[in-house]
């Protein structure tokens, strides 16, 4: 389950209804009732937060997202999306790892969702992070 409060309008999440998981961008918010519009891919459908999932962070996602992928020979592991950076210790490890952009620099400490690195993203660039390249 997604802590509503953190849900931002174009955030990637996975939705259930029935017996079905879908993969889709949340295109509208109704915070007074606590519902997500979530397009996925095809139409849209609402859904309460208990009805949605966080996607776990990893290297499947950053390149969906046409992040660049560099291993460095120390074992260390660089994502890069224009001027936007991630530092892994070591590959597939998203426990730990720090992100820039400029002169904002963050350590995460704890695995984070794909939607919480969006938050990130837009807070320290002022542009959604999106599947589109640049």
């Amino acid at each position: 389950m997604i802590k509503f409060n953190e849900l931002k309008q174009g955030d990637y999440v996975m939705a259930q209804y029935e017996d079905r998981i879908v993969q889709g961008e949340v295109t509208e918010l109704k915070r007074d009732q606590k519902l997500a519009c979530v397009n996925d891919g095809v139409q849209d459908f609402w859904f309460d937060g208990e009805h949605l999932q966080p996607i776990p962070l990893s290297h499947h996602q950053l390149t969906n997202l046409h992040f660049e992928h560099q291993l460095n020979q120390d074992g260390t592991v660089k994502y890069s999306k224009g001027a936007f950076r991630i530092a892994l210790s070591n590959a597939d490890n998203f426990d730990q790892f720090e992100v820039w952009y400029r002169e904002d620099k963050r350590h995460i400490s704890n695995p984070i969702a794909l939607h919480e690195l969006q938050n990130h993203y837009l807070d320290m660039t002022k542009v959604h992070l999106t599947s589109e390249a640049f």
